[in-house]
């Protein structure tokens, strides 16, 4: 049991009593943690009353508020439920009820802050249910799926409203950074109406000069035609990342869709061709070279021979290439070997020019875009892609905005700061 026994104008001092009793540490546990939720409804029911007025009259923007008279309102708590009196406002015209409180306190769909951020983390990574159990069975605490979802929701409208008016700091890095990658892909989601449709994923990587990453800036973005609205998206951190590091080297790496490259040809000095996807055509033209089912170890070696020479041997693309040529005059392929074949050819000979490993491998830059296609994995596929999951536009938005802000280092408590500095509403 817990108790206030003193309180003075900004402290508080709470007794708790804890029965140590039982032959299960676990059990004890429980109490302990039953003990600290009830402590801390206190001490929250205290801490929102300081955001409460005295009932004088206000004003908000050109009206004047005066209150109608103090009304009880349960707030959800990381603790539990807390009920207070706070007063609630009107004009004299009658009209929208405002309530200071909640406005300075930041009060997020009946939530506090703190839940509100701990609610919105972890729908960003588990669903509904998962989260409902999780706050039951380890933190005591039972919430309805669907408030889970309108907080998070709440959470995410304001993300999304403030992207392009909240700047977000890098983190303070030790190592002087020489090469910034940019690289773009996408993911296919289940949604609910239209079948399987393409979220994008984006992210500028920052390299120091012994070629390892020290930090990354994830985007997503739900389906559109277009990708226009993540594209700019993804334009507007370029021109930050530029003004922030000026001098360093700008290198946009990406599969082989044209519209990757529209792009990235306008923010990089240079592109590169994914290494990894290189290799899924290198491994098609093993199959021309060594058709045989009895000859797997030989397409083996020659993929691996193949992909080193790649990566060691200046100008061997040229070699591949015409290597590539020859197998095509073979007679003996058959149909699905041979249009394999002649895809693998024209991606080669379209992005010769981008496939200078040898050259990135000496400066040490990366060569593949492996932390792009972890982020489908972890941005899309870990959380969107579940069995069962069918997706609402604006559901997958939200996802994938809080995805985004928790995955790229620093961000998330960035967002918590300037919920806390600038208030809980999307529209301000």
């Amino acid at each position: 049991m817990a108790e206030i026994i003193e309180q003075k104008a900004n402290s508080l001092i709470v007794q708790v009593k804890i029965d140590l009793s039982g032959h299960s540490l676990m059990e004890i546990e429980n109490r302990v943690l039953d003990a600290c939720n009830e402590m801390g409804c206190l001490a929250t029911e205290k801490a929102l009353e300081k955001f409460d007025t005295d009932g004088s009259p206000i004003q908000l923007g050109a009206q004047k508020l005066t209150s109608r008279d103090q009304s009880n309102k349960e707030y959800q708590t990381p603790y539990g439920v807390v009920e207070i009196k706070r007063h609630v406002y009107q004009t004299s015209q009658g009209g929208k009820i405002y309530c200071p409180l909640e406005a300075k306190a930041n009060i997020i769909q009946g939530a506090t802050p703190k839940f509100a951020q701990q609610l919105s983390h972890k729908y960003s990574t588990m669903n509904a249910p998962t989260v409902c159990r999780d706050l039951l069975e380890n933190h005591n605490r039972k919430i309805s799926h669907s408030y889970v979802q309108d907080v998070t929701e709440w959470v995410g409208s304001i993300a999304q409203a403030k992207e392009e008016l909240w700047e977000y700091d890098t983190p303070s890095l030790n190592e002087a950074i020489s090469t910034i990658v940019i690289s773009l892909d996408g993911a296919y989601v289940l949604m609910r109406e239209e079948g399987y449709r393409e979220a994008m994923v984006g992210n500028i990587s920052l390299y120091d000069v012994t070629g390892k990453r020290q930090h990354t800036i994830y985007l997503g973005e739900a389906p559109e035609h277009g990708k226009g609205t993540f594209l700019q998206r993804l334009e507007t951190e370029i021109t930050k990342i530029k003004k922030q590091y000026p001098n360093a080297s700008f290198v946009g790496i990406a599969d082989g869709a044209s519209s990757n490259w529209g792009f990235l040809e306008k923010h990089t000095s240079l592109q590169l061709l994914d290494f990894y996807h290189v290799t899924e055509y290198l491994a098609d033209i093993s199959h021309a070279a060594y058709p045989k089912k009895k000859d797997k170890a030989k397409r083996d070696i020659w993929l691996h021979q193949h992909c080193t020479d790649l990566k060691e041997t200046t100008g061997f693309v040229e070699v591949l290439i015409k290597e590539t040529e020859e197998l095509e005059r073979k007679k003996s392929l058959t149909k699905t070997v041979r249009e394999k074949l002649s895809a693998a050819l024209t991606y080669l000979t379209n992005h010769r020019h981008m496939m200078d490993y040898v050259g990135h491998l000496k400066k040490k830059l990366p060569i593949g875009s492996g932390v792009t296609e972890a982020a489908c994995k972890t941005l899309v596929k870990q959380r969107l892609c579940g069995s069962g999951m069918r997706w609402k536009e604006k559901g997958m938005k939200v996802i994938l905005s809080l995805r985004a802000l928790v995955q790229s280092k620093g961000r998330w408590l960035q967002f918590w700061d300037k919920i806390d500095q600038y208030g809980a509403q999307p529209c301000l």
